[in-house]
């Protein structure tokens, strides 16, 4: 059974910088890109930003190039999204998501992530 467990998450200043960790279980780690969205309160789940099963490409939403960074560690079966230069509009609900097919080459939306986590709040006031 796939698990993904997010952490990380809290409240910051704007202008501030949090880490978000997400480490999965269940099936081969190292074999299946991952993403990250977000909710915010009455919205549809946006995503953030996707690395691939390798690690060696990722993809971003236009809203947070620049200032978020995804990355993966296959040893730790774990993903990241590194935040820096928060605003009070990256408030939401975080999640990350691993796709359903492996070794894909696609950015999938929403539809392509088999498994989600339980999700992390960020809170950034200004």
């Amino acid at each position: 059974q796939v698990q993904l467990v997010e952490s990380g998450g809290g409240l910051v200043q704007a202008g501030g910088s949090l880490r978000l960790s997400c480490a999965a279980s269940g099936r081969t780690f190292s074999s299946y890109g991952m993403a990250w969205f977000r909710q915010a309160p009455g919205k549809e789940r946006d995503f953030v930003a996707a690395i691939n099963w390798s690690g060696g490409s990722t993809y971003y939403a236009d809203s947070v190039k620049g200032r978020f960074t995804i990355s993966r560690d296959n040893a730790k079966n774990t993903v990241y999204l590194q935040m820096n230069g928060l605003k009070p509009e990256d408030t939401a609900v975080y999640y990350c998501a691993q796709q359903g097919i492996k070794f894909s080459s696609s950015w999938p939306g929403r539809r392509g992530y088999a498994y989600w986590g339980q999700g992390t709040q960020v809170t950034v006031s200004s």
